[in-house]
């Protein structure tokens, strides 16, 4: 199965207008990966089955590919020891002739102050299963270390690479929601530009009544939203969205005013 030529040139497009969390090496010392973000057409399938995450690591493959200063060298390298996984390095690619051991991350993330003091302890996935500062900690602690285990080395010395040589760094993009009624939110250590809307609770909903409502597949949470869409009333939207809250799921959902301003948000279960 395969998804559709035009949902994956809006994905495409959404992915490359997100912003990157950060800039330079502003987070935990981790370099962050600079390219161009340059439109084009997106010329090839994808599985639609995949999980969002590997799906996106096609969308960047694709990305780098177009590039005239970037060589692929390696992808989904899976790193085994006794035929035991250890981990996968996602990317080693040439940048203008450097070799760069590439980790690619693309979150949604929502910030609730009662998490912490620290702006980096506050931003937790919609479903409150995983956060940015455990991600942080698993990149520093286990996924760049791995490329200097032991295991690894012997696969570097197969494709004539040294980890000496190597540098590594991140491409992490992500989406950012804050509290409905919260702008002041503190942003010294991420990039503010990857705020893209809010989140609320269903109790919340009822200041909304005259609006429109879309809520999109989840390989859709890449899109920006458009107005070409099956649009349903506020009514409606609860019931639906319902089944979602039932189970413990934050749905991603569109939201249409009567002026034509289109708004993405969050529905949390959770508050």
């Amino acid at each position: 199965m395969h998804q559709k030529s035009k949902d994956i040139q809006l994905h495409y497009e959404g992915f490359l207008q997100t912003p990157c969390l950060w800039v330079s090496n502003s987070i935990y010392k981790l370099h962050q990966f600079n390219i161009e973000q340059k439109a084009h057409s997106f010329d090839q399938s994808i599985d639609i089955r995949l999980r969002l995450g590997k799906y996106v690591e096609r969308l960047i493959s694709y990305q780098f590919m177009k590039d005239t200063g970037i060589d692929i060298i390696a992808e989904n390298i899976q790193i085994q020891k006794d035929k035991r996984t250890l981990g996968e390095l996602d990317f080693i690619i040439s940048q203008n002739n450097k070799p760069i051991h590439l980790e690619v991350i693309y979150k949604f993330y929502l910030y609730d102050s009662k998490e912490g003091n620290d702006e980096l302890l506050c931003w937790i996935g919609p479903n409150r299963k995983d956060s940015l500062i455990e991600k942080l900690e698993k990149l520093k602690q286990k996924q760049l270390p791995l490329l200097y285990s032991e295991e690894c080395q012997n696969y570097l010395k197969s494709i004539s690479l040294d980890s000496v040589a190597i540098e590594q760094q991140i491409y992490f993009k992500a989406q950012l929601f804050i509290p409905l009624d919260n702008e002041a939110i503190t942003c010294t250590k991420i990039n503010k530009d990857c705020i893209a809307g809010f989140y609320i609770h269903r109790n919340d909903l009822h200041q909304f009544r005259k609006n429109k409502f879309y809520i999109p597949t989840k390989k859709d949470w890449l899109t920006v939203p458009h107005t070409h869409v099956d649009w349903i009333s506020h009514e409606y939207f609860l019931k639906e969205s319902d089944q979602y809250l039932e189970r413990k799921f934050s749905p991603m959902c569109w939201m249409k005013s009567d002026n034509g301003e289109l708004q993405k948000f969050f529905l949390v279960w959770w508050y």
